[in-house]
């Protein structure tokens, strides 16, 4: 169930995602410490190493020159070896092998930087060129053996013997990578000649702090951690507060209340927009649902008065006996009832049919001036019954789509500008085509639409003049717009009361190649 949650997801993402940084930067944190920790012991160990060195490569001065720094063979051993002259070539060598031991005493100057009473437990300790002998040590030095370094050995007996160094170990010293040794830090350096030299020292204080620093991110990381899903737990509950809402509005919706809408504050964000859809959407449901109610009314009170004329002819005609000329007028009653009914129910099926869009269209060439010229004179018999003129501009326009359905329009439209009309009017006809556009209008200065009635006129249902009847079922506008809709073009009603009404049918043009 937590997993299909939005919000548990978002929260266990955005926690991994939190975790991942957290850990990373505390780690980067952690071993830039360590590292900055590291090098600074290094240098310190190697400053102390080189100056080890530096004592060791010092001559030894004479006897009763004060105290000597080490005994041992002359300086000339730490010379590079000159090339044999033959004026020597039988003088015997008067300096002892260069690989003879030597004796190693720390100056009386330096001792105090390895003293074993120091804080900062520095330590040191010397071979010589033979393996395992220990020239020097201070005196807070671990045991050689424990400490001794077999690789460095190893390296030097590979690289040249004893009494021969090799030569790359003649001219400068050799420094080895520092090593850990439980908390101890120790670094090597072998000289020249094949002396190893060690310093140490003991790094518990250093690695205290560093224990100390990682349970310091540690604590501060798990802290923003809570503090972090915290924010992330608040930020995503108000970021879904719109959708608990919709989901609030959809159920009560469901349940009937069409009125329902979403609260909606934040209309510039994802949601709010969403909300705003559906909220349209919402509205247009509910008009929907209080049109199909209007329409369900409106089609069964039609439907009622041709029943209602039948129930009342028949149970007439039933009572008594009647002549054949009574029978004939009550049969002539249904008649006209049950054809009434006809046409109404024919009417809701065109509409259903264009609403779902089952009612096939035709897409065919026709001319629309002569639909609207055969219109206008199947109509003339009616305009002269009424006395109205009809006067007609038509221009010859070819249009794509049923002609059969085009002329139930205009005949529609016509037949209201002349019913509606007043006695001796006139209705215009124009057609005429602008910009791939077909713009049929029809005017009549018949008693026209008062304001509050004009935008319904498209309704079904709907009268105007609900103080006559001229025998429609009011379905006629309805009809004539879906059907233009349906061609792709639009139709609307503009009229001032007692100047006119004109209808206005815009249909796009056949395209010429």
């Amino acid at each position: 169930m937590i997993f299909k949650s939005i919000k548990w997801r978002l929260q266990i993402w955005y926690g991994l995602i939190l975790v991942a940084v957290l850990v990373g930067f505390g780690v980067t944190a952690y071993q830039l410490e360590r590292g900055r920790q590291l090098r600074r012991i290094d240098g310190e160990l190697q400053r102390r190493v080189n100056v080890l060195a530096s004592a060791l490569r010092q001559p030894p001065r004479g006897r009763g020159q004060g105290d000597g720094q080490f005994d041992g063979p002359p300086p000339e051993q730490f010379r590079p070896p000159r090339q044999p002259r033959p004026e020597d070539a039988t003088e015997e060598p008067d300096r002892p092998e260069f690989g003879q031991p030597r004796e190693f005493h720390l100056p009386p100057q330096l001792a105090n930087q390895f003293n074993d009473t120091d804080t900062n437990g520095f330590y040191y300790i010397v071979w010589g060129r033979d393996d395992n002998k220990v020239l020097a040590s201070s005196p807070n030095a671990p045991d050689p053996l424990s400490v001794l370094p077999p690789p460095v050995f190893r390296l030097r007996t590979e690289l040249g013997s004893i009494n021969k160094p090799p030569p790359r170990l003649r001219n400068q010293p050799e420094p080895q990578p520092p090593r850990m040794r439980d908390d101890f830090r120790e670094s090597f350096l072998m000289t020249p000649p094949g002396e190893i030299i060690l310093m140490g020292r003991s790094i518990a204080a250093e690695l205290k702090d560093l224990r100390l620093v990682a349970l310091t991110l540690s604590a501060v990381g798990t802290g923003v951690l809570l503090l972090g899903l915290a924010g992330g737990w608040w930020i995503a509950s108000r970021a879904l507060r719109p959708v608990q809402d919709i989901s609030a509005t959809a159920v009560k919706i469901s349940a009937g209340d069409l009125s329902q809408r979403i609260s909606n504050t934040e209309t510039e964000s994802e949601l709010g927009q969403l909300a705003g859809v559906l909220n349209s959407t919402f509205a247009r449901l509910d008009a929907a649902f209080a049109q199909q109610q209007q329409f369900t009314s409106d089609a069964a009170h039609e439907l009622r008065t041709p029943v209602s004329v039948m129930l009342t002819q028949t149970q007439s005609t039933l009572n008594r006996e009647r002549s054949a000329p009574e029978y004939r007028a009550s049969l002539e009653a249904c008649q006209r009832a049950a054809q009434r009914m006809r046409r109404l129910i024919e009417s809701l099926l065109a509409l259903a049919r264009l609403d779902a869009g089952q009612e096939t269209m035709k897409r065919l060439n026709f001319d629309f001036s002569r639909t609207v010229s055969e219109c206008v004179e199947s109509l003339q018999p009616l305009a002269d019954e009424r006395t109205v003129k009809i006067h007609c501009d038509l221009e010859s326009i070819e249009c794509v789509g049923d002609s059969e359905r085009l002329t139930q329009v205009v005949t529609n439209l016509l037949t209201n500008a002349i019913q509606y009309n007043q006695p001796g009017g006139e209705v215009r006809v124009n057609l005429a085509a602008q910009d791939g556009v077909a713009t049929l209008r029809v005017f009549d200065n018949g008693q026209g639409i008062s304001p509050e009635d004009l935008p319904r006129v498209f309704e079904r249902f709907y009268r105007a003049d609900k103080s006559r009847s001229t025998g429609g079922n009011g379905l006629g506008l309805s009809i004539s717009k879906a059907i233009v809709e349906a061609h792709g073009g639009t139709i609307e009603a503009a009229s001032e009361p007692g100047a006119g009404t004109t209808f206005t049918v815009r249909l796009p043009t056949a395209r010429t190649e």
